[in-house]
């Protein structure tokens, strides 16, 4: 599985203003339902009940927020860059500011574990984060994303 089969670049929000989690979860949970033709509050409530059995905030400024939505055809992705960082409770507790959003429906077995550890291990590179950091453009941030696996698989 490549992050482009799971990501469109229009789940990109290179640019997010909020100033909470719970903000934060209902953005994403907006755009999200919006790509994906879905109730917003469905989305959000995933995301929210996944958040309860401890957060997703991995370190390093990075939190990769996810869940099981009945009938999701494919694995899906949505990517935010933060304006400011916002408190995510954290492993390490730094604040967040990268966001992976990641759905999968409730019989994807292996893929979502799989899409899970491939974003996990992108996020772990410092220079692929300064490089997000460091874009506010949608579609300079899609390419990073997807150069990122391509390169590795070459």
């Amino acid at each position: 599985m490549e992050i482009q089969q799971i990501l469109s670049s229009d789940a990109v929000l290179p640019a997010l203003k909020v100033t909470s989690k719970k903000q934060l979860l209902k953005e994403v949970s907006k755009k999200a339902a919006e790509l994906l033709d879905r109730d917003e509050r469905d989305v959000f409530d995933i995301l929210v009940e996944r958040e309860r059995l401890g957060s997703t905030g991995v370190g390093h400024g990075v939190a990769i927020p996810h869940g099981r939505l009945n009938g999701l055809e494919q694995v899906t992705m949505l990517f935010a860059r933060l304006e400011t960082p916002v408190d995510f409770e954290a492993v390490d507790d730094q604040p967040v500011d990268i966001v992976c959003v990641l759905l999968a429906s409730e019989t994807a077995g292996a893929d979502h574990l799989k899409a899970l550890a491939k974003i996990s291990r992108l996020m772990r590179k410092p220079s692929t984060l300064e490089r997000l950091r460091g874009s506010n453009n949608s579609e300079a941030i899609y390419a990073l994303l997807t150069e990122q696996i391509e390169s590795k698989a070459a």
